[in-house]
Order: C-alpha cells, then sequence, then structure tokens
C-alpha cells in the first residue's frame, strides 16, 4: 500500500527573492509509524514550549540550526523516500496565462499530477496521496482531485484504489514531514544557509533526480517563434 504525503514551498508570484516553487514529497508503506517518530521526536528534543504544539514548521525561526539539522537527521532515518519537483517562476510557460492573469490553481495541479508522476509504475493497488489544504484559484476541490485521478489512473495497476486527500498540516504529522523535507531542497535550491548541508543529510533517501518543471520553456518559445512565417 503507498501513502504519498507532498508540500510545497514557494510562490508563484514575486515573493521576496526567492526563484523557485518547489514540491517535496514522500512515499511510506506505513504512515502511522512514521507519525508516530516524527511526533515522539518532537516531545523529546524540542524545547518545552514547542514540545506540544500541533505543527512543528521547518521555517519557524524558534529553531536553531543545530536542532534543525538534527531534526532533519531524523526524517533522514524515517522509512522515507523521497522525489521532488521544481519550478523556475520565470519559466512559467503561457498557456498558464489568461489576459495576464496567472490559472494558478491549474499551474499546482498540473505540478503535483507531475510530481505523482514520477513515483509510476508501482506495484501497489492502493494509491493513497495526501497534500496540505490550499486554495486553488480556478480549481475547485472535486477538480483537483478529478485532474489527478484522470491523469494518474491510466498509468496504475487494473483495479486500483486510488484516494486524494487535502489535510489540515496542523492535524497531520506526516504532511509536516513533507513541509521539513519541502523546505529543506527550497534552501538548498535557493542557495540559503545551510542548504548544502539539508540537501546531504536528505540524498539518500531520493528515489532520483528532482525534476525541473519547464527547463526548456525559453528554448522552445525561441524556436517556435522561429518558425514563425515572417520571422
Amino acid at each position: 500500500m503507498a501513502h504519498i504525503f507532498l508540500d510545497e514551498s514557494g510562490q508563484f508570484s514575486n515573493h521576496k527573492d526567492d526563484e523557485y516553487f518547489v514540491v517535496g514529497s514522500f512515499i511510506t508503506g506505513n504512515p502511522r509509524r512514521t507519525e508516530k517518530q516524527f511526533r515522539s521526536w518532537q516531545r523529546r528534543k524540542f524545547p518545552k514550549r514547542m514540545r506540544y504544539q500541533p505543527e512543528i514548521k521547518f521555517s519557524d525561526v524558534r529553531i536553531v540550526d543545530d536542532l534543525c539539522l538534527r531534526t532533519l537527521k531524523h526524517v533522514s532515518n524515517l522509512d522515507v523516500r523521497i522525489h521532488y519537483s521544481y519550478l523556475r517562476r520565470k519559466n512559467i510557460p503561457d498557456k498558464f496565462h489568461y489576459k495576464e492573469k496567472l490559472k494558478s490553481g491549474h499551474l499546482y495541479t498540473y505540478i503535483i499530477a507531475e510530481t505523482l508522476k514520477m513515483y509510476l509504475p508501482i506495484d501497489d493497488i492502493e494509491f493513497r496521496i495526501f497534500c496540505d489544504q490550499r486554495h486553488l484559484k480556478g480549481v475547485t476541490r472535486n477538480k483537483f482531485k478529478s485532474e489527478l485521478r484522470s491523469h494518474l489512473l491510466p498509468l496504475l495497476p487494473k483495479d486500483s484504489i486510488f484516494q486524494i486527500e487535502m489535510l489540515n498540516s496542523a492535524n497531520a504529522p506526516n504532511v509536516q514531514i513533507a513541509d521539513w523535507i519541502t523546505g529543506a531542497l527550497a534552501a538548498y535550491l535557493e542557495g540559503k544557509k545551510l542548504g548544502e548541508e539539508f540537501y546531504t543529510i536528505l540524498k539518500n533517501n531520493f528515489l532520483g533526480e528532482g525534476k525541473e518543471m519547464f527547463k526548456d520553456h525559453w528554448e522552445q518559445k525561441i524556436d517556435k517563434q522561429k518558425t514563425q512565417p515572417g520571422s
């Protein structure tokens, strides 16, 4: 039985100096165990004021560097096998714009679907996906689930059980684990403090290289312009 948890870091629109939008995910066969191990670590290793709060986020400024590194090392020792994807904001294709406005809900849905495809093919007949709650502009929650179903079901074994749920991360420790993985990978891609150390800690959990979305966008756009009449 495959359980996949996802989270994201960054914005599609301009946001401070960040260049990337990152989706981190992991697959596990025993989500109850990873949940209990993450909560146990929190209650044993974090400062008293943080031990019983419902959510421990990677970006929490109260977490000192040493604790951050040790927590990420703990995550790497869990049964988590990682795939991740990332997007340079400048490479968002024109098809995700309408009248100069970004169709962010459609773009997010596409990126999640492409990230999940990295786990396929798979032998498990139960494919269960859990991600953080997120408002998707222009895409209802039902439409989001329907789109993922149409992308993934044809690639799954016959008669597979397919489940996709959006969870409140405060009540979902496994989504919080995905947040730590994603935050660490975003720090690495953005060249931030400790980014190299984060990547080194997680690299043995990777199932493959990270997937850059639309990396050839500008080359393809220029080639298309060259082939148009009168160019």
